[in-house]
């Protein structure tokens, strides 16, 4: 039957489609080879980056140094976070995210941006010449503990003097973003050199597990090409990037959380590493440093989540970091459909159930015209059966006479497939809008098991713990194969009837949230192909 092969085709194509994901996990657009990568660029820039001088101090992604003890702690406290940053050179110790939590356990703690292995590592320091200003630096401090709430912001200024140089950095934080902007001076006092590399840095723990397939660290930049990414933790501990060029920022980040590094001047070079375990990035600019001139630079950070709304307010463009690949310009409008949705629900599982609805809605033309399609197809069969016995051995007679009688009947063999197929971009838009989202984050929709005290759907970005939702959702899937006219090749019967297992061990380990929309969009379909296969019949 002509019209079950293509929707055995269609289904296949969505479990290669998904088993490709599952096994082998999408991996991002591979940067160029480094070194090759950085000289091609550096051809086209005007810096002095191509100077002998610009190699000999030492990488600042590899500049080791200790958090000062003999600073002073100053807090920020914002709506949206807390940070603590010591007044030897304004480096950041803390930085806690007020909205979200560690885990989903009552008593966890916020989530710390940077993390206690990565203070060595220089979160938000400032490297001259490959030296750890707040370390070798004599430091004083402008300001004191800011509370910041509304549309207000506060400034701290840090001035040092290291190695012949004398600095000044201005950070300021804003009440209701999660950007803080920086500013600094430098004055080459009694320093030598008359060229050095200015680098403004960060690093954080892994904001993800090593192993989370779905969810991995990265290290990202934008540039002329887009946006770029790396998650090989090999190639990153042994290698690291280095990009140069005419770069907006450069990042550290996974689905939910991302430090960004912001540089004032696009003619940058992004370094990205990691050491110990530790995610380590830099936008460094090679600057003149000439005795008694005076040299301005600015930056600006964003500590936050993978937030559309919250990155927008940042320049750069930084919210283009959220990217859903080929399905991104269906996959934000669906988000935001989903946060608009939660407005009024204030339960994501809710929210994904009623998003689904609409969608089933908006296709329901075209499903309407698909099953009606498959329906005239089944009444067609035992003609069609007719005909294979007739004219199986002479393959070109059996097409015509089977295109025959659809025409005479007037009936499509195609018309089933095809508003399947229109619907599959949406379909993986939503899938990659769900598998990315930092609002499923711990975000619950059954939290108990009925009729128990059992922890179960509370948070929709993990599997089902108990496996419950898949194996429901297969369940469907199984119905919903009885449903469809079967096929006459019993080589196609089989492997439609393997369908359903083969998706129910896929989605055993897929976020609870994208389970629960394919599982509904199943009782959804069933419902609909009941309707409409009655109204037919009728």
């Amino acid at each position: 039957m002509e019209n079950k092969r293509v929707i055995l085709a269609v289904a296949l194509s969505f479990a290669v489609l998904l088993g490709w994901q599952f096994f082998f996990p999408p991996q991002p657009q591979q940067p160029a080879p480094i070194q090759q990568q950085s000289v091609t660029q550096n051809q086209n820039s005007n810096t002095v980056a191509n100077g002998p001088v610009s190699n000999q101090f030492p990488d600042p992604i590899t500049t080791t140094a200790i958090v000062s003890a003999k600073g002073t702690r100053l807090k920020v406290e914002t709506p949206l976070y807390s940070a603590v940053i010591n007044s030897q050179g304004g480096l950041l110790e803390n930085f806690q995210l007020k909205r979200y939590k560690e885990t989903i356990e009552p008593n966890s703690l916020d989530v710390d941006m940077v993390g206690e292995n990565a203070l060595n590592k220089a979160p938000m320091g400032l490297i001259l010449n490959g030296i750890a200003t707040w370390v070798n630096g004599v430091w004083a401090y402008e300001g004191k503990d800011l509370s910041l709430d509304g549309d207000k912001f506060g400034t701290l200024i840090f001035r040092g003097d290291v190695e012949g140089f004398r600095i000044e950095r201005r950070l300021t934080f804003h009440a209701d973003s999660y950007l803080i902007d920086e500013d600094v001076r430098v004055i080459n006092v009694s320093n030598p050199s008359a060229q050095g590399r200015l680098a403004f840095t960060t690093a954080t723990k892994s904001l993800s597990a090593a192993d989370d397939q779905y969810n991995p660290t990265r290290i990202a930049w934008y540039g002329p090409e887009g946006l770029e990414e790396e998650d090989d933790r090999e190639d990153l501990a042994q290698t690291g990037i280095s990009v140069t060029g005419d770069l907006s920022w450069g990042a550290i980040d996974s689905n939910f959380f991302i430090l960004a590094l912001l540089p004032g001047d696009s003619d940058v070079t992004i370094k990205g590493k990691i050491q110990e375990d530790i995610f380590r990035i830099a936008a460094e600019k090679t600057v003149s440093l000439d005795k008694g001139i005076e040299r301005k630079l600015s930056c600006s950070y964003y500590f936050g989540p993978m937030d559309l709304e919250a990155m927008k307010k940042a320049p750069a463009d930084l919210s283009s970091a959220i990217n859903f690949g080929w399905f991104d310009i269906i996959a934000k409008p669906l988000t935001i459909a989903l946060e608009w949705f939660n407005q009024y629900t204030h339960n994501y599982g809710i929210s994904i159930i009623l998003l689904t609805i609409a969608i089933k809605i908006l296709f329901w033309p075209l499903s309407q015209k698909s099953y009606k399609s498959m329906e005239q197809m089944k009444r067609l069969q035992p003609m069609v059966a007719k005909l294979r016995e007739k004219y199986g051995d002479d393959k070109e007679r059996l097409n015509k006479e089977s295109m025959q009688l659809y025409k005479t009947y007037n009936v499509n063999p195609a018309g089933g497939c095809l508003p399947m197929v229109l619907q599959i971009p949406v379909f993986f838009g939503l899938y990659k809008a769900l598998l990315g989202t930092v609002a499923l984050r711990h975000a619950d929709f059954i939290t108990y098991l009925p009729f128990t005290d059992i922890i179960w759907l509370a948070d929709l970005s993990a599997k089902d713990p108990f496996y419950i939702t898949p194996i429901v959702m297969g369940a469907t899937m199984f119905l919903q194969q009885k449903m469809t006219p079967s096929a006459g090749d019993p080589t196609q019967q089989k492997i439609m009837m393997l369908l359903p297992l083969v998706f129910t061990f896929m989605f055993l380990n897929f976020p609870a949230g994208l389970v629960v929309y394919w599982l509904v969009n199943n009782v959804l379909s069933i419902a609909q192909q009941w309707i409409i296969t009655r109204k037919v019949k009728n």
